[in-house]
């Protein structure tokens, strides 16, 4: 008996590793990430506005509990994503390093040219560098809801879901 030969095509839930240079350009087509910080010992995720900047990431901020949470070489992780309407493809990076404000008067002027503005009104004259320790980021495509909706989707909930 003849066994059919196995299909060349990925199945549709079929998930692919970025490479490392893929990483680096699905970053630069957005500007909006979410920072991961620890605060007072507990993890914390903020969005952000940011651009990359060679093998880095900038973003600006004013005073308060991102600015603190992400000063002097702490760790933390950048997550952005992406899809693409029209060919359902979507994408997931994340960045893991450590952040620290940019400081010294050839530092700051430098960065800012980069013309990072942030979207909320206020004092935002921190800018600070995530320098990543690993980048990593995978491409798939988005499923149809129907193929996963079931009846009890739409169920009524009891609070506090």
């Amino acid at each position: 008996m003849n066994a059919e030969p196995a299909s060349t095509e990925e199945p549709s839930s079929a998930v692919q590793n970025l490479e490392h240079h893929e990483c680096w350009a699905m970053l630069r087509t957005v500007s909006v990430g979410r920072l991961a910080i620890v605060v007072d010992g507990r993890p914390d995720i903020f969005p952000i506005n940011y651009t990359v900047d060679g093998g880095t990431v900038v973003f600006r901020t004013g005073e308060g509990t991102k600015l603190s949470g992400a000063s002097g070489d702490s760790a933390v992780a950048l997550e952005a994503d992406g899809v693409d309407p029209s060919t359902g493809m979507a994408w997931s990076v994340v960045l893991k390093g450590t952040s620290a404000v940019v400081r010294g008067t050839e530092e700051v002027l430098d960065t800012a040219r980069l013309y990072l503005f942030p979207w909320q009104a206020g004092h935002k004259d921190a800018f600070v560098r995530i320098t990543p320790d690993s980048v990593t980021g995978r491409r798939f495509k988005v499923t149809d809801p129907l193929t996963w909706w079931t009846q009890h989707s739409s169920a009524a909930k009891s609070w506090p879901e």
